[in-house]
């Protein structure tokens, strides 16, 4: 992208939901100075430990579960050594979100996040669930946190 098109490589940031902000946890934390900025909405956040996550890595990696523990947020982020963002990283959680104790773990996350001081700003929304209206109600202030982010590195 930063080749073939018009962007400032200083000015990358990355988000996702569910599955794709697990993705989004995990390469900002595998590719340290990459992105400058990570936002998620309800993250798989400890996948090496869900039901989603085992079944998948089983298939991908076999029974090695040190090569799982590579590919998992919460597991990442306690190794993490590379450059912080200015803000806390955003994360959204919907309260009636019927994955967050079975496949999402946030409460991991955070443990996580406390153990390697760690910035994260984790907002449980009260009343939303895992669907595209929590997901646009709060896009956009996802959007301000990686323009802030954007903003304060340059």
């Amino acid at each position: 992208i930063v080749k073939n098109f018009n962007v400032n490589p200083k000015q990358i940031g990355i988000l996702g939901h569910s599955m794709g902000g697990h993705g989004a946890l995990i390469s900002f934390f595998k590719r340290p100075g990459q992105y400058q900025s990570v936002s998620a909405f309800a993250p798989i956040c400890n996948a090496s430990t869900s039901e989603w996550g085992i079944n998948a890595y089983t298939k991908f990696f076999g029974q090695d579960e040190t090569l799982w523990k590579q590919y998992d947020a919460t597991e990442l982020v306690v190794s993490y050594n590379g450059p912080k963002p200015h803000a806390p990283i955003l994360v959204d959680q919907g309260s009636d979100d019927s994955f967050k104790d079975k496949q999402l773990f946030p409460e991991r996350f955070i443990v996580a996040c406390k153990t390697a001081s760690f910035p994260l700003e984790l907002r449980e929304q009260a009343g939303y669930d895992h669907s595209y209206y929590f997901i646009m109600t709060f896009l956009e202030d996802h959007f301000k946190y990686h323009k802030n982010e954007f903003e304060h590195m340059q």
